[in-house]
């Protein structure tokens, strides 16, 4: 059986870098209030005669709330660690030969991650002139003009407002005016425009926390979503929270730049999220209590993969195109085809966190 492992120290770099060569010990002081994970991610690829490759998204680091400490993976494929070049996103690519048996395809992947809640005892996050603009540009999922525009235009009336007031104005309308629908398959889709066109403004995290993004950035903001997933149970509210298994605990956020803050961070899914399973009437002083939370604060028992949207697999072959705009969940192609992400028991994944001392 072939086996590879790789273990390494990741550096803090801005995401739209693409560095070269070893990484060095993170820059983070990982003192008081941080706390350490270990995620494990076990793949088996089912019918799967043939070649095979799998991309596996990995924890990034960001100087000031997360850093990403070790990464080490064994089983038969061939593993290495690839980037997008447009985002810098970094994900492990594994590679299967054909001639292999199918019950062969087989990996284990185990990160491990530092987090300490982000909230104003952060230490502000700042982005270069060229990194704010890139994160201004349009994408296919996130587009900035047509009914997006006019809609955080219409919302937002007075450009000539202070900015935190117009991120304010855009962050309350979206809590007020989506909602959270449980039937959404896995985070959803992110497709911002269909929702507007339709006025169907229900789903999950990369709906609202996606339209978020786009109505910010065709409002002047540099916005991105950080795509990643829940580790630990919640300090703050039940249903935010996981622990053991966590194949289905993907979850995204939305962070604004903001001049005098830097990164913001925000959530409106997670208040529709609390308000759905609390069942708190819009106007009710706990839901006030829980918008006012998200506005400026995650609770990092959760960590972030990438922000890269509608992004091409490095290395993927002719028709490999992943059927999400981004890379939150495990994503293989197969002579039989891409297998759902969405559903870990037919595709055979798990993943697992636990709470490691410092």
């Amino acid at each position: 059986m072939r086996r590879r492992r790789f273990l390494f120290a990741a550096a803090a770099f801005p995401l739209i870098e693409c560095p070269t060569g070893k990484a060095a010990t993170p820059a983070a002081d990982l003192s008081s209030g941080w706390r350490r994970f270990e995620v494990t991610t076990r793949i088996s690829l089912l019918q799967a005669p043939g070649s095979a490759r799998l991309w596996l998204p990995l924890a990034q680091t960001v100087a000031g709330y997360q850093a990403s400490l070790g990464l080490r993976w064994h089983g038969n494929g061939d593993g290495e660690i690839v980037r997008d070049p447009h985002y810098g996103a970094e994900m492990l690519r594994v590679s299967w030969k054909g001639g292999e048996p199918v019950a062969s395809k087989t990996m284990e992947v185990v990160q491990t991650v530092t987090t300490r809640n982000r909230d104003a005892a952060t230490p502000v996050i700042r982005a270069t002139r060229a990194e704010q603009d890139f994160w201004l540009q349009p994408t296919d999922s996130l587009p900035t003009d047509g009914i997006v525009h006019e809609t955080a235009m219409r919302i937002i009336q007075d450009m000539a407002a202070p900015p935190r007031q117009r991120l304010r104005a855009l962050y309350d309308w979206v809590v007020a005016e989506t909602t959270r629908n449980p039937a959404t398959r896995g985070c959803g889709t992110g497709d911002i425009s269909s929702m507007l066109r339709s006025g169907n403004l229900g789903g999950k995290c990369a709906d609202i926390n996606g339209l978020m993004t786009g109505l910010a950035r065709a409002a002047g903001f540099p916005a991105r979503d950080v795509y990643g997933v829940r580790v630990a149970p919640s300090g703050r509210f039940p249903c935010l929270g996981a622990s053991g298994t966590i194949s289905k605990a993907q979850h995204c956020r939305s962070e604004i730049y903001l001049d005098e803050a830097g990164w913001f961070p925000v959530d409106p899914a997670d208040v529709r999220k609390v308000m759905l399973e609390q069942r708190l009437a819009a106007g009710s002083t706990d839901a006030r209590m829980v918008r006012e939370q998200m506005f400026g604060q995650w609770e990092m028992n959760w960590i972030g993969f990438n922000s890269a949207t509608d992004m091409a697999l490095p290395g993927a072959g002719p028709g490999q195109t992943p059927n999400f705009p981004f890379l939150m969940y495990p994503c293989a192609f197969t002579q039989m085809g891409q297998p759902d992400c969405l559903d870990p028991d037919s595709y055979r994944y798990e993943i697992t966190s636990r709470e490691v001392a410092a």
